[in-house]
């Protein structure tokens, strides 16, 4: 009975799903969808969807959530320059790991951005959720950073921001995008394993 009860919930949640938020939803999934291809359309699609879960967030009152797709917005403009232009002599960026050292720091910057976070909306808002919301930010402001290079690392970090993202849209009640981070969660597992697959292809023809 209660897994029946959390299937009508979730139905009629998504029944009353905004405008707004469906189609933020629609251009979040087609947007990964092309970074898991390597597209550089990522980005512009990517864009639509940012700005508008900007005002989504505003209005749930996860402020973490807010500020990040505003970071969203600044590091899709600069992936898009790199991943036009970032490679050597203005060529197409190539996929690449982060390494023992890089991994250190992004795992380190996690943390970081962490605590600020945490310690911000613990303090300055009226955040109900502030250390889950600090957590999943924290991984998606390093997830995007190492996107826009095109690391490897991204997707882990994708991963685990996503997978905690299900449950706490769940909980604000944005059913559609609690979905849409399911969605996410199995696209980053086969993103993953196709931007491994295209590394590889680029060793062997370097």
């Amino acid at each position: 009975m209660e897994i029946l009860n959390i299937l009508e919930t979730l139905l009629e949640n998504i029944q009353n799903t905004t405008l707004i938020e469906a189609i933020a939803v629609i251009f979040g999934l087609i947007s990964v969808w092309f970074e898991k291809k390597e597209n550089i359309l990522v980005f512009p699609t990517g864009l639509v969807s940012v700005i508008l879960y900007i005002y989504i967030t505003y209005t749930v009152q996860l402020f973490a959530d807010m500020g990040i797709n505003a970071f969203y917005f600044v590091m899709s403009i600069y992936g898009w320059y790199m991943w036009a232009r970032g490679g050597k002599g203005g060529t197409k960026l190539p996929i690449t790991y982060s390494g023992f050292k890089g991994n250190l720091i992004n795992i380190l910057g996690v943390a970081v951005v962490f605590i600020i976070l945490w310690f911000v909306l613990n303090n300055y808002t009226n955040s109900d959720v502030p250390v889950w919301d600090a957590m999943t930010t924290a991984f998606f402001v390093v997830g995007m950073y190492l996107m826009a290079l095109k690391k490897m690392e991204n997707w882990i970090a994708w991963l685990i921001g996503n997978f905690i993202s299900i449950p706490l849209y769940a909980y604000k009640d944005l059913a559609f995008t609690a979905v849409q981070f399911m969605v996410f969660f199995i696209i980053s597992v086969f993103g993953w394993l196709e931007w491994r697959k295209r590394h590889q292809a680029e060793a062997v023809n370097a």
